[in-house]
């Protein structure tokens, strides 16, 4: 399976890839305020990428339960000063021979090797990122709003949309579901047909059954568990757990110790079809799917 984010491809065969987190934001549930700093958040992304990452996720408006939305003037704000250098690095001459990168056919633009996703669902921001060089956005209301179908459509970027019952500041306002696999993903095929009527081929979609977005734990377990109901939709699925609520309702513990209960999470997303897995902690996370894989090599061995 390929998902095409301009001029990356990224081509799974089996292996999930990293999704390193980059929180530019003074709230988020995790890191919140940390990488305020666009040098501090530099480093950081730089870190990542050294450890395997080969996503980086930029958010500028934190989605934590109970989050207020942020305008897309100050969205920018945060994102600019961090995504145009990190474009420019990553298009250096010695970026795409340092991190293996596909050189291209002749006549084509070098491929980087690093993907620079955008978390946005404001379409002014992503046409913004797009045009600076991002290569994917990162839609948590799954082209909620009207225009971001067209900018992604335009630029011939990657998207992930990402199933969420009501809004950040809503969301964990008591969800209920009949059956939560089931409907997450007769919900994600929805919405992978409306993208495609709308000019996204699908090659350039991924999707989220957005882990914490309007769930229970108990939801979520489920969801992690049935995974390869959403997989055989046929696009790459994105699952994001790193230090989630669920885990310190299951374990006890507070968000900073949580980085054991998200590998085992993880590792059986991976397991069990998970293309792309989104995370604050790369080193340890790319070290818990290769174990995913080699399980799932040695299952289909037999």
């Amino acid at each position: 399976m390929i998902w095409r984010c301009r001029e990356l491809a990224f081509d799974f065969g089996g292996r999930a890839r990293v999704m390193g987190v980059l929180n530019l934001t003074p709230d988020s549930f995790s890191d919140g305020g940390r990488f305020m700093d666009p040098a501090a958040a530099l480093a950081h992304a730089r870190g990542m990428i050294r450890e395997g990452a080969e996503m980086i996720d930029l958010g500028a408006e934190s989605t934590r339960p109970g989050s207020a939305a942020v305008p897309a003037d100050e969205q920018w704000r945060r994102l600019e000063p961090v995504l145009g250098p990190l474009v420019a690095e990553l298009r250096g001459p010695l970026a795409g021979e340092a991190r293996g990168a596909d050189p291209g056919a002749a006549g084509e633009p070098a491929r980087t090797a690093v993907a620079l996703s955008i978390d946005t669902s404001s379409a002014e921001v992503a046409g913004r990122a797009l045009e600076a060089g991002a290569h994917v956005i990162n839609d948590v209301t799954a082209l909620g709003e009207p225009r971001m179908a067209e900018v992604i459509a335009r630029a011939g970027a990657g998207v992930v949309l990402m199933h969420m019952r009501g809004t950040p500041a809503t969301m964990q306002a008591d969800p209920h579901y009949e059956d939560v696999a089931r409907e997450v993903a007769a919900w994600l095929a929805g919405r992978l047909e409306r993208a495609a009527l709308a000019g996204i081929a699908a090659e350039r979609i991924a999707l989220d059954p957005g882990i914490g977005f309007g769930k229970t734990t108990r939801h979520n377990l489920e969801l992690i568990a049935r995974l390869r109901e959403l997989a055989a939709l046929g696009r790459p699925i994105v699952v994001g757990a790193s230090r989630k609520r669920f885990l310190g309702e299951i374990t006890g513990k507070p968000v900073d110790e949580r980085l054991a209960a998200g590998l085992a999470a993880v590792a059986i997303a991976a397991f069990e079809g998970a293309s792309v897995i989104r995370t604050h902690d790369v080193a340890a996370t790319a070290r818990a799917i290769a174990v995913a894989r080699a399980l799932r090599e040695a299952a289909r061995s037999e």
